[in-house]
């Protein structure tokens, strides 16, 4: 089933994962945790605690894989020109040689 959605990280399709998202799936492709505030469609960093939901409690990495119960994937997550020049080498490096 398509729903879209595509890694915040990489880009790499997530047609093929099941919903909901489990707390620790990672891309098939980049290994970048997908249970994150990245990929949800509140992420939004012109908010406060860069989350658009209020009542949800602060997450400090908003890469990595949390307990958030608002977590909402979204396929509009995934936006190369936000990623800084060395974010979009470490992903490319960690594509290339996998992730430690």
């Amino acid at each position: 089933m398509d729903h879209g959605l595509r890694c915040w990280k990489c880009g790499a399709s997530l047609a093929d994962y099941t919903l909901p998202i489990r707390r620790l799936e990672e891309c098939r492709a980049c290994r970048a945790e997908l249970h994150a505030c990245r990929l949800c469609r509140f992420y939004d960093t012109s908010k406060a605690k860069h989350c658009a939901e209020p009542v949800a409690e602060e997450v400090k990495d908003k890469a990595s894989a949390n307990f958030c119960d608002y977590f909402s994937p979204t396929p509009d997550a995934y936006r190369p020109e936000a990623l800084s020049a060395a974010d979009r080498a470490r992903a490319e490096l960690e594509a290339l040689f996998g992730r430690k």
